[in-house]
């Protein structure tokens, strides 16, 4: 293509165009967010024993999400690139806050309840402010980035992992890790340094066991291993959960109709094991509707982070989306057996405050990233 063509083609980045494009958001991520979210409403209506006052709460905070959404969508990348480490510190600050004054539920003490605001979790902000400032630092360097470069990168992340497990916040925490690992692992690191990284993990993870993890953090690794050694009590929820999946069968029992969660069999069936509820009444055919709705957002993502201009927008629109993927992944693995209980919620489905509010926001980043494209002059 000549100089002539390629000029032609992305000095259309800044026209005008489309309404979309003026408001800084993609109709088709926009289009999936909605389905999804209205989707999970009809799903929360059954798993919360068809409480209106449940669905209207989640109504409101979805537009909450959806107003973040578009705030965030606004925002030039530079914007956030500029302002990234010093977001992070107030992050850091908001953390330490929680572990000295943060308001306490069921044994955790992740939350801040500060004058005039609404309650919320810092921890749930870092999810987007450790891959937006690990981005920044080394987007900041020549890519692939150096060994200490890395080192920086991955301490940027291991900080902030700390104090949320401190909470004790242990799924909160891996989360944010592994949005900032992602950075650093599409920075271009080199085959021996990933090597050398999960050689330390395995020879860390005793010492975890021994020094880091919590006696309850513990028990539920167990479970997962034998959860009938404690059918009524730890095994409980993975056994009932489990139950509910297989009794939806191919088409499912029929909306209102689970009897594991309408019976009260199946804990938390509007939070966190909300995908039983739903592959119980919708059977296998709904949990696969879901599933290719989550992989037509994450290939919309991918699709923006490889076409994003800079390496910090190409690093952090890469983090964000995985760390969605992450999301997807821990919450049904956790709920059909495969994975340990960590309290993660089904993304855009389970009940939620600040951490629905975070997600949308990470998807107006990603919308700014893609609207905010300009011409590059040679």
């Amino acid at each position: 293509m000549g100089r002539s063509a390629t000029v032609e083609a992305t000095s259309s980045l800044q026209r005008p165009g489309s309404l979309w494009h003026r408001v800084h958001l993609d109709p088709l991520l926009l289009l999936l967010l909605l389905l999804v979210s209205g989707g999970g409403l009809i799903v929360l209506y059954s798993g919360a024993d068809a409480s209106v006052a449940v669905v209207k709460a989640q109504a409101m905070r979805l537009g909450v999400a959806f107003v973040a959404l578009l705030v965030f969508a606004q925002l030039d990348p530079s914007v956030y690139r500029r302002w990234s480490p010093w977001l992070y510190a107030a992050g850091l600050a908001g953390l330490v806050a929680v572990l000295v004054m943060g308001v306490g539920a069921k044994g955790a003490q992740r939350w801040l309840a500060l004058p005039g605001l609404p309650r919320f979790q810092p921890s749930e902000i870092m999810k987007l402010l450790v891959p937006m400032v690990a981005a920044w630092y080394l987007s900041r360097h020549y890519l692939p980035p150096r060994f200490r470069h890395v080192v920086v990168g991955v301490g940027l992340v291991l900080v902030p992992m700390a104090l949320i497990i401190q909470q004790p916040d242990l799924g909160t925490s891996l989360l944010v890790g592994a949005a900032g690992m992602f950075v650093v692992f599409f920075a271009g690191l080199s085959w021996r340094l990933i090597t050398g990284f999960f050689a330390l993990l395995g020879v860390a993870a005793p010492a975890m066991w021994f020094f880091v993890m919590r006696d309850y953090q513990k028990q539920r690794v167990l479970t997962l291993l034998d959860p009938q050694s404690d059918p009524l009590g730890a095994g409980w929820n993975i056994i009932q959960s489990t139950t509910a999946i297989g009794s939806g069968g191919w088409s499912g029992k029929g909306w209102l109709q689970g009897t594991q969660s309408h019976l009260e069999f199946l804990p938390e069936s509007h939070t966190d094991f909300i995908v039983a509820v739903l592959a119980e009444e919708f059977g296998f055919v709904g949990l696969l509707v879901l599933l290719a709705a989550y992989l037509l957002i994450i290939l919309r993502c991918l699709y923006i982070a490889v076409n994003a201009q800079d390496s910090f927008s190409r690093l952090l629109a890469g983090a964000l989306t995985m760390t969605f993927f992450v999301y997807i992944v821990v919450n049904i693995g956790m709920v059909s057996g495969l994975l340990p209980i960590v309290g993660v919620p089904l993304p855009l489905i389970s009940f939620g405050g600040t951490s629905i509010v975070t997600l949308m926001s990470a998807f107006g980043v990603l919308m700014a990233i893609h609207t905010h494209r300009r011409m590059i002059t040679a």
